[in-house]
Order: structure tokens, then C-alpha cells, then sequence
């Protein structure tokens, strides 16, 4: 009995040359079952953020993201995008899932649930982090504030808000199984866990505006006549942030972003209070030259920045994994347990493939989208387009995972723009001709034709000449 209440810590050392116990009455976790009923409510039913009544009145291209009505672009891609870039960007993040977790055994906790070592941050400090399965494969990555030593919240994508939160709740339980290897660990301590979006937490609610570009901070800053508070904004640093009053509303502002942009803002407020604030910034914005920005500007700028979306270029079909996707500084495996540490040490071990970022040659050329075939300059296959969207200067540019032997920045390939979903089916209709059984080119008669690849540049893995946030979050 001894041994099994040994075997329930985490790690000790010689832990592992305890025999092993997989007697325990704990259960797996089934994640897979509750994605898909989670993608089935989300089909059903809308959801829409405190801003949407606002969204309707500057443009009718909403669209169904993540469960949630969200507007797609108000102007145009280009427009919103060079606004982030030269000026500031408004955005409704409101979709994004914000959950707190409290209590005197928090830290011990997220440190288990988590790939980065939370023990690292201090107040009014941010960290982005990994939360992974069992088997080392990606739930989410979110971002983590530490407001008190036993108080934390975390922000995460909102395609997984209720996913995460219950394999949260499940791991506090103790009644799942947290390692494979040893299926009696658990955490010592409960910890408090509350969905922050959800109307029982009353006054403690919130959810997220963002101010992206050069000119967020003066525009927060005219929103007092405090020359204290104005000061007081100024000297956040990048991944800090304040709790204060400003405008008369209470919000946590911390500089942290999903564009790329050194100078950017995110304003975590109470729902109630979000309309008032998001026309106030457009109304005092004007002399910024602010334009409110939508889902595709969100997606534009974070890609041009090398930032990973959540089922592209995280987990998703490719199954890609932090380190992957250029994110390893994030796993801290000097840890001696997180979960899925293990078996995401082991795939390291034959890891073949590494993210890269590239920009088309050409402007004006088919839109290139998640799966579409990478070769080297020579024809042979070495990878796949994993998210792309064009910049404000008409190129578009993308991310892909590739064969780690084919990412020197500067290397010239090949990428073939391939008909997807309903555009295959009409290119198929129109061709009779799938890609798979294309005519052997010893059979081509004059004006036939045949697929070639377009031309792309390997980049720089991030864009860091715009001094890249802290946090690669998430959408």
C-alpha cells in the first residue's frame, strides 16, 4: 500500500524503478469522442460575442467560425491588413476561450497540464504553453496570465474553449488517467477552474478586444487625461500586462498579439461593457487612422508573422507538433513530468520534418491553401502548404511542413495549387481529368495542358523584423 501511495506522486527520484501498477480503477479521457460532440453542437448552434450587433452595422460578411458568428473583413483583406501594419487594427476577439484557474495548488497544477514551466512568470506576466494529450499529441496552446501567485487565467482558441475546459476539470478530478506509463499518478490538489465567459462568474466575466499596429499605445493613451496612467501604459513590456481603469472601464491590458506586431494590445474586459469600448476606440482611433479588422486580417498578419493556427499548422491533419511547427523553446522537457512529455520526447527522436515560411514569386496566381503539394526546385515532393493568405501587397504568403532537409531560408520551390472540396469537383467536371491520372506527357497533343508548380522563396521562419510577440497564440 506504501508503494501504490509512492507511485500516485508525480515523480520522485527512482521513481521508475518501482514495478509498475495498472490495476487502478482510473479511466482514459476520451478527447476524440468529445471533439466530435463538440463539432456537432457547433454546427447547430451560433453563438454570437457582445460586439456582434456592432459587426452588423459596418458590414453584412459574417461568417461561421468556431461556433460563432464573426465578421470576415469590413473593407477589404488589404486595407485591414496594412492598417495593422502602418496604423492600428481593431479586432473582436470575444470568440477566444478565457477560463481562470485559482487556488493554493494552481501553479503545481498548470505546471502538470502544461508544456512551459509556469513557475518561470511572476505577476503581470504572460506565458504561451502547450496543452497536450497523453500520447504527446496537441489539445491546444494557449496563453497564460499570472494576476496573483494563486490566481491564473488562460486564454485559448475558441474552436476548443469546451474541450479544454473539460479535460481541465477531468485531470482535477483525479479520476482519469494522466500518464500512461504509471496510471496512478494524479495531482496532489484540487484546484478552482471557471469559465470566465460564462455568465456565472458575474462580475469576473470577460472577454477580449485587440488594438494591433504602430499606433495602439498613443491611442490608448488618449483615452486619459492621467499623465501617470499614460506612463504607467507605456512601460508594459511586450508579454506584460496592468489590471487598471481606463476610460472608466475596468480591463486588463496586456501587450501581447496575434499579428506580429511589436506594438499591440489586448484588452480583456466585462461583456457588458464591450460595445462601449469598441465604438469608443473607433470613435477616438480616427485621428490613428484605425480600421476595425476581421477574421481574414487576423489570419493575413499572424501567417506573414510565422504564427501557427490551431487544425493548420498545430495537430490538424499533418498531426504537427510544437516542436514542428518551430515552437520546441515552449516544451520545457527538463520538466520531470508534464503530461504527454514522454511519448512527445520520444517522436522528437525521429522527427523529419520542420515548418517553414515562404512567399509566392508572382502576384495574381491561384490561391494556395492548406494541403496543396511542396517540391523542391526539381520536381520531388517534400512536403505540404499547411495555411497561406496573401499580403498586403498582393503576395501571398504561407506556411508549410516540409522536410527538414529542404528549410535554408533563401531555397527556392515548388508549390501546385490544387482544386479543393467543391472547386475539385467542378475543375473535375470541366477537365474529366483528376491530378492523380494526369495524361503521360508523351501523349500530349499541341494546347493539351498539364499542372506546373508556381514558384515560392523560403523566408525567414519568423517575420523578425517586426519584433514577433512572445506568444504565437492562436485562434
Amino acid at each position: 500500500m506504501k508503494n501504490l501511495y509512492l507511485l500516485k506522486k508525480l515523480y520522485f527520484v527512482g521513481q521508475n524503478k518501482f514495478n509498475k501498477h495498472n490495476d487502478s480503477c482510473k479511466e482514459e479521457f476520451s478527447l476524440k469522442l468529445l471533439e466530435e460532440e463538440i463539432k456537432e453542437k457547433q454546427k447547430k448552434a451560433f453563438k454570437r460575442t457582445p460586439i456582434y450587433e456592432e459587426h452588423r452595422k459596418l458590414t453584412n460578411k459574417i461568417i461561421n467560425f468556431a461556433g460563432y458568428e464573426m465578421p470576415i473583413w469590413y473593407t477589404s483583406i488589404s486595407e485591414e491588413h496594412r492598417a495593422v501594419r502602418e496604423t492600428v487594427g481593431l479586432f473582436d476577439v470575444g470568440h477566444m476561450g478565457v477560463i481562470e484557474i485559482s487556488g493554493d495548488n494552481c501553479i503545481n497544477f498548470l505546471d502538470i497540464v502544461t508544456s512551459n514551466y509556469i513557475k518561470w512568470i511572476s505577476d503581470g506576466q504572460s506565458q504561451y504553453t502547450y496543452l497536450l494529450d497523453l500520447d504527446g499529441k496537441i489539445i491546444d496552446d494557449a496563453i497564460i496570465y499570472r494576476r496573483e501567485k494563486d490566481k491564473y487565467m488562460m486564454i485559448v482558441n475558441a474552436v476548443n474553449e469546451d474541450k479544454d475546459l473539460e479535460w481541465l476539470k477531468a485531470v482535477n478530478s483525479k479520476k482519469y488517467i494522466i500518464d500512461r506509463d504509471n496510471i496512478l499518478k494524479e495531482i496532489e490538489n484540487s484546484v478552482i477552474i471557471r469559465n470566465l465567459k460564462d455568465e456565472s462568474s458575474g462580475n469576473d466575466q470577460k472577454i477580449d478586444i485587440a488594438l494591433q499596429g504602430p499606433n495602439s499605445l498613443e491611442l490608448l493613451k488618449s483615452l486619459t487625461t492621467d499623465e501617470e496612467k499614460k506612463r504607467e501604459l507605456k512601460r508594459i513590456k511586450r508579454t506584460e500586462f496592468i489590471e487598471t481603469n481606463l476610460a472608466g472601464i475596468e480591463m486588463l491590458i496586456s501587450r501581447t498579439g496575434y499579428t506580429g506586431e511589436d506594438i499591440g494590445y489586448e484588452l480583456y474586459i466585462h461583456p457588458d461593457e464591450a460595445p462601449e469600448l469598441w465604438n469608443l476606440l473607433l470613435e477616438k482611433g480616427k485621428q490613428f487612422g484605425i480600421k476595425p479588422c476581421g477574421l481574414a486580417t487576423r489570419d493575413s498578419t499572424r501567417i506573414e508573422a510565422g504564427l501557427p493556427l490551431f487544425g493548420n499548422d498545430l495537430a490538424g491533419r499533418y498531426e504537427i507538433s510544437p516542436i514542428e511547427a518551430g515552437f520546441g523553446p515552449y516544451v520545457k522537457f527538463h520538466k520531470p513530468f508534464f503530461i504527454g512529455r514522454e511519448r512527445l520526447l520520444e517522436r522528437e527522436k525521429s522527427r523529419k520534418m520542420d515548418m517553414i515560411r515562404f512567399k509566392m514569386n508572382r502576384k495574381g496566381i491561384k490561391r494556395v491553401k492548406n494541403g496543396d503539394v511542396v517540391v523542391s526546385i526539381i520536381g520531388q515532393y517534400i512536403g505540404n502548404v499547411t495555411s497561406c493568405a496573401p499580403n498586403a501587397e498582393g503576395y501571398q504568403i504561407g506556411l508549410a511542413l516540409v522536410d527538414k532537409k529542404f528549410t535554408q531560408e533563401g531555397t527556392e520551390i515548388g508549390i501546385f495549387a490544387l482544386p479543393h472540396g467543391k472547386e475539385l469537383e467542378k475543375e473535375e467536371q470541366v477537365n474529366r481529368l483528376k491530378f492523380e491520372e494526369e495524361k503521360p506527357k508523351i501523349q500530349l497533343k499541341l494546347g493539351e495542358k498539364v499542372l506546373v508548380h508556381e514558384r515560392a522563396t523560403i523566408l525567414p521562419r519568423f517575420m523578425v523584423e517586426k519584433g514577433i510577440t512572445e506568444r504565437p497564440l492562436m485562434e
